[in-house]
């Protein structure tokens, strides 16, 4: 069985990677270019907000190579996650570039679009028959979850893209996906064992962050075999060893041995890893075991206000050594201030970033009982408008800048401010609102795909497959 080759030039597109192993990785010849484009890491706020977290001419940059090196030897483009959260706003968004480019460079070629957004009404009626449960450790969903969100997407598997490749898509812009099916679903397709090629996938979807040293901005290059897949780097600056293909199969996994995701889950209880040369790892044994019926993870934002924040930072030994209680005494002035005030709900928090700032979720990982030398402070207010969170915000910095403690000397102020203005009106919050599973009867259902042809920037008659 000859081996399907797969390059995945970087961990999310708009991360860029070097002109150099982007030509190594297709003087390979590979089958298939394929790359992820989106994540949850960033937060709920870009799936509320319709915006993508990676930048247009950096998104546009990585397309023009891949676009021109698919088009040039006949091979597919497989983009997952296309503008970072996958809903029908950030597919169009990708879309418009790729049409984009087409025109700009004279390319030509079926271009299939798989849209990832699932209408509120249909996740209703799925939430109303309990076929919508939550994952791990998100609550279980209410109606209110669902009506709130303004926008629900799907994590969809191999089966839309084989669909779009046996109708002989050549590039393929896909909403929110499973991050492995955008490099496993060519092998699959065409007959390579399930369990590798989704490990594949799992490997391939951060390119080479999987390397050492890692980078999410450069290439990955990968093949699957009858009984095996290879990971191997494409710069001489990097190396695959063993440890760092099997580290990054960890990631983002709280099972190392049993993987979940759509229509089953990946064991890798007889996994094996071995060194093949300097700078390739085989790797062997991987299963797929399908799930008892399918499901879809959905994922959804919900709007719950808007945020100022003020920056500031403080070098006093005094104030610092103070400054649980000065917060304390700074939030319950605030209450009394605008206690006559139809303010409406409000959130104020401050951050302190030396004393607590990351680990605060985990103050047992703190060693030690010493004062921070100096401390920088985040105020944040979320409140119901955007006016309301400025005053919330307005009135805790001025508070707390002059706020007198016991052993204050200076009265010129408690804080030094980076920047004038020293508050910032961020905008709308979001919050995830879903992170569960929806059962369907059929993995497509949900992922409608459209097939057009693309001719130097001119769609033709679309129809939907």
């Amino acid at each position: 069985m000859e081996e399907l080759r797969i390059l995945s030039p970087t961990a999310i597109l708009g991360y860029g990677f070097p002109e150099g192993s982007f030509m190594a990785g297709m003087a390979k010849k590979p089958h298939v270019i394929a790359v992820d484009a989106g994540s949850t890491d960033p937060g709920p706020h870009y799936l509320g907000a319709g915006i993508s977290f990676t930048d247009r001419n950096a998104v546009k940059r990585d397309m023009e190579y891949m676009l021109k090196a698919a088009v040039e030897h006949g091979i597919p483009l497989i983009v997952g996650s296309c503008g970072g959260a996958g809903a029908d706003v950030h597919l169009d968004w990708n879309v418009d570039i790729v049409k984009e480019i087409s025109r700009e460079m004279g390319l030509s070629f079926k271009l299939a679009v798989i849209n990832a957004q699932i209408p509120n009404e249909t996740v209703m009626q799925k939430f109303e028959q309990g076929k919508v449960n939550p994952l791990h450790p998100a609550p279980s969903a209410t109606a209110e979850d669902i009506t709130d969100s303004v926008a629900i997407v799907g994590q969809m598997g191999n089966e839309p893209f084989i669909e779009a490749l046996s109708q002989g898509a050549q590039v393929i812009l896909a909403g929110r996906t499973y991050d492995p099916a955008v490099f496993a679903s060519l092998a699959v397709m065409k007959g390579y064992d399930t369990g590798l090629a989704m490990h594949l996938g799992k490997i391939l979807e951060c390119a080479a962050i999987a390397a050492t040293p890692g980078s999410g901005s450069d290439c990955l290059f990968g093949c699957v075999g009858a009984d095996y897949f290879r990971v191997e780097t494409l710069s001489p600056a990097r190396k695959c060893t063993t440890i760092s293909v099997a580290a990054h199969t960890l990631y983002e996994k709280t099972d190392p041995y049993r993987l979940p995701g759509p229509g089953g889950m990946l064991d890798l209880t007889n996994t094996t890893f071995e060194q093949e040369t300097e700078n390739s790892v085989i790797v062997r044994g991987s299963k797929f075991v399908p799930s008892d019926g399918y499901f879809v993870k959905l994922e959804a934002a919900k709007r719950v206000g808007y945020r100022t924040v003020s920056i500031a930072a403080s070098c006093d030994p005094l104030f610092i050594g103070q400054i649980d209680e000065i917060i304390k005494e700074v939030k319950a002035r605030v209450a009394a201030n605008f206690a006559g005030m139809d303010m409406g709900e409000y959130f104020l928090d401050f951050r302190l970033y030396g004393k607590n700032g990351v680990t605060s979720m985990f103050p047992e990982r703190v060693g030690g009982s010493h004062e921070p030398r100096e401390i920088g402070i985040v105020i944040e207010a979320v409140a119901n408008t955007q006016d309301a969170a400025n005053t919330i915000c307005a009135f805790a910095r001025s508070t707390m800048l002059h706020f007198g403690y016991p052993g204050r000397k200076s009265t010129a102020g408690n804080l030094a401010f980076p920047f004038s203005p020293s508050d910032f009106k961020v905008g709308e919050v979001f919050a995830f609102s879903l992170y569960h599973l929806m059962e369907v009867d059929d993995p497509v259902e949900c992922f409608p795909i459209t097939i057009a042809t693309l001719d130097k920037g001119q769609i033709t008659p679309e129809r939907e497959v």
